[in-house]
């Protein structure tokens, strides 16, 4: 078993799963497993190759929901994993059929302990979005809100979590039988993972960093941004009932509300993120532009907090630094900011670390911001921080996951920024108010 992780099975701030239904998911997923796993090795086998990039991609989406998480996970990860899986991985799928409305009531109502009708006067039995954890619906409040509904699909865990200690067992042999395989670098991250994974499973973990955010607010005296309001009677281990917030995504370009000008809701949303990073316990890490909602009233909302961050406080400093080096183009800066941010046992060249960032960022700059955001999930920003990461790896260079998230989010801000207020500089621009030293 993955340890110290008994307490995410059995503990009372995590969904709680049966022996029973371990027992006989498990035998059931194993079986499942090795039905999907099986003709995809023999064929490998008797050609005598490794799988390629897409084919491992394949196999994770055939294999569903713990698997596209590990996947999801590696494209997100480009500081840790080869850019070949990372940019493959990119395009996992996470879409998946919406299961009957009837079983979905059945959940709720099993997770809530009552009745729909005691909770909902009304429900869409027509989800707005299905993905491999969860399904989302829209739904009004007997108290008369309109609320969006996050409903877990069944076994999800109970599947996870036989997924993810047979994936432990696997990289724990392989790093007894490899030779110069550091102990635990390889078991370590997938504990890292399996934590993420079982997080997000536990929505009342969102639930609680929704009602932190808007704490951080309230506190701030922000009203300029929204995160939703999540009701907690209507709310429980695998079920998340929050506010509905209408809008449009902030970098939509046909937002047409007189009241919304999307260039302030940018300044007022990249405000509010610097000031999360000292001010609040977390960060949000998932910014992309569908995850910032620019409302009627002119308001940003910041949605969907099952991916959160945290920093060091001792590593704010190259933080700064490395922000700064990227926003005004100074190479060096940024080449001693990632070593000092880094994890390196070598002597790392500064001056030719830098030479390569310059040349990965000036093709960069020739791209039109709208390209380098891709499709709205940030496309061209994972493909940026995969090419960096692969430079730190030729210099010997590992970052923590936080930092390449929290990277990740400044890159997303930078290119909104030219995208919506060209010629705007993050740090001289009397708009914007810096909270990070």
């Amino acid at each position: 078993m993955i340890p110290n992780r008994q307490s995410i099975v059995k503990g009372a701030a995590s969904p709680q799963i049966g022996v029973a239904e371990l027992g006989v998911r498990g035998s059931w997923r194993m079986a499942q497993t090795l039905v999907a796993v099986y003709p995809r090795a023999l064929k490998w086998l008797v050609q005598w190759r490794r799988p390629t990039p897409a084919e491992v991609r394949e196999l994770f989406e055939a294999l569903g929901a713990t698997y596209i998480k590990l996947g999801q996970f590696i494209a997100s990860s480009p500081s840790i994993f080869p850019a070949a899986y990372v940019e493959e991985f990119q395009r996992c799928l996470d879409q998946t059929p919406s299961l009957p409305f009837g079983k979905i009531r059945q959940i709720i109502e099993q997770d809530l302990g009552q009745p729909l009708s005691a909770v909902f006067s009304h429900i869409e039995p027509k989800a707005l979005a299905s993905a491999s954890i969860a399904q989302v619906h829209a739904a009004r409040l007997i108290t008369g809100e309109d609320v969006v509904v996050k409903v877990q699909k069944p076994g999800v865990q109970a599947v996870l979590t036989t997924d993810m200690n047979a994936v432990y067992l696997v990289t724990r042999i392989f790093e007894l039988i490899l030779p110069n395989t550091d102990k635990d670098a390889v078991a370590g991250l997938v504990s890292e993972m399996y934590q993420s994974m079982i997080d997000e499973c536990d929505f009342r973990k969102e639930a609680d960093n929704l009602d932190a955010f808007r704490q951080f607010l309230s506190d701030q005296r922000n009203t300029a941004v929204v995160a939703p309001k999540p009701y907690r009677q209507a709310s429980g281990a695998r079920v998340l009932t929050m506010e509905r917030l209408y809008g449009t995504a902030l970098t939509d370009q046909g937002m047409v509300s007189s009241k919304a000008d999307p260039a302030e809701g940018l300044f007022n949303a990249l405000n509010t993120w610097f000031a999360s990073l000292t001010q609040c316990a977390f960060f949000h890490a998932d910014l992309h532009s569908g995850n910032l909602l620019l409302l009627e009233d002119g308001r940003v909302g910041f949605i969907d907090f099952g991916m959160v961050g945290r920093i060091k406080p001792e590593s704010w400093q190259a933080m700064f630094s490395l922000f700064m080096g990227v926003s005004e183009q100074n190479y060096s800066m940024i080449a001693e900011a990632m070593v000092v941010v880094g994890i390196t046992r070598d002597e790392v060249d500064v001056a030719a670390l830098s030479a390569d960032i310059e040349r990965l960022f000036v093709g960069m700059n020739d791209l039109e911001p709208s390209a380098v955001l891709g499709n709205g999930a940030g496309d061209g920003i994972n493909q940026l921080l995969t090419d960096l990461g692969a430079i730190a790896r030729d210099y010997g260079i590992r970052f923590p996951r936080a930092f390449t998230m929290l990277l990740k989010q400044f890159l997303y801000f930078d290119r909104y920024m030219e995208l919506l207020a060209p010629g705007a500089d993050i740090f001289r621009d009397d708009r914007v108010e810096l909270f990070l030293r």
